[in-house]
């Protein structure tokens, strides 16, 4: 029995556009919030990041958790009011600043010792990276997302018919708006950062949906040529009951291991994997339910007889 996606396709295409509006309001509150879409980090931006544990095995040293206002006070006292600050759990401290000299850092850790308590400096991580180096890493980044957009839309474009790739396009937008938008919100609301993890994420976010798209896509060409008396959401959904199962086995097989990374994973590796899985589940629903409904939408409204010739 063959899963009636597209009978269903206006709710599926609106349940898509509200998460898409949705990510897209997100960024556009952060813009005016912090004057970008995303939290940038270290990585993007240039300064000097710290970030510094309390030496709880000293006594009495961790009797209260660390907090933010307590430490912005200090960094203003240091002339350096415009800096972030994380709490990241209670006895660790992320604090972001412009490029600080060995002098000037020196100096900020022996106040955050004296005022605070004692940080332990043998799990003292310290990075410091130039405005230059965080700008070009940017570029190239997006430029790598960009020219793996074009790759993918004549790679379609040759095995498949523009139209296909036109629509597998779309559907990547949609997975990686919605992640942007997810990490816009987490951003706001936790302080969360990204960084050029977060590029390589939503490469592979790419890679995995197209995989996917490109599955039911030529499982649709199939059932055009061998059943072309058929209509073309009877074709489409057959499709893609032929390949949901392969969909689903392959997306869950592959979210398992990043589920624990999620959540045994150091603070970096879990928000990397936070984003494929946000990623890879927005990729297989837009294969299902959005390449391939508007595929047929397209197909069965203005290009019928095409189809029999794919």
């Amino acid at each position: 029995m063959a899963f009636n996606v597209t009978k269903q396709r206006n709710f599926w295409w609106t349940v898509s556009a509200l998460l898409t509006i949705g990510s897209i309001l997100a960024m556009v509150i952060s813009w005016f919030t912090i004057q970008a879409p995303l939290r940038p980090s270290l990585d993007f931006v240039g300064g000097t990041r710290i970030q510094i544990e309390l030496a709880c095995a000293k006594k009495n040293n961790c009797e209260k958790p660390l907090t933010t206002a307590e430490v912005q006070v200090i960094l203003e006292e240091e002339g350096l009011g415009n800096s972030s600050v994380q709490v990241l759990d209670k006895y660790t401290l992320s604090v972001r600043t412009k490029t600080l000299p060995e002098e000037q850092r020196t100096k900020l850790l022996d106040t955050l010792n004296q005022k605070i308590g004692t940080f332990d400096p043998e799990t003292s991580q310290i990075d410091t990276v130039g405005p230059t180096i965080g700008q070009e890493l940017f570029r190239s980044g997006f430029l790598a997302l960009l020219v793996s957009f074009f790759g993918i839309a004549v790679y379609l474009s040759f095995r498949f018919q523009r139209d296909y790739a036109f629509f597998a396009i779309v559907a990547l937008l949609h997975d990686v708006l919605i992640t942007v938008g997810v990490f816009a919100v987490l951003g706001l609301i936790a302080g969360v950062e990204v960084d050029s993890l977060f590029l390589v994420s939503l490469l592979t976010i790419v890679g995995f949906s197209v995989n996917d798209t490109v599955v039911i896509y030529d499982r649709v060409r199939e059932n055009f040529v061998n059943t072309p008396e058929l209509s073309v959401d009877e074709i489409v959904d057959n499709a893609v009951s032929q390949t949901l199962t392969r969909s689903i086995n392959t997306t869950l097989t592959t979210l398992l291991p990043l589920v624990a990374i999620f959540l045994f994973g150091g603070t970096t590796l879990k928000y990397f994997a936070l984003a494929l899985i946000i990623g890879f589940v927005a990729g297989a629903y837009s294969s299902i339910f959005i390449a391939s409904t508007l595929l047929a939408w397209w197909r069965g409204r203005f290009n019928r007889t095409k189809i029999v010739q794919a």
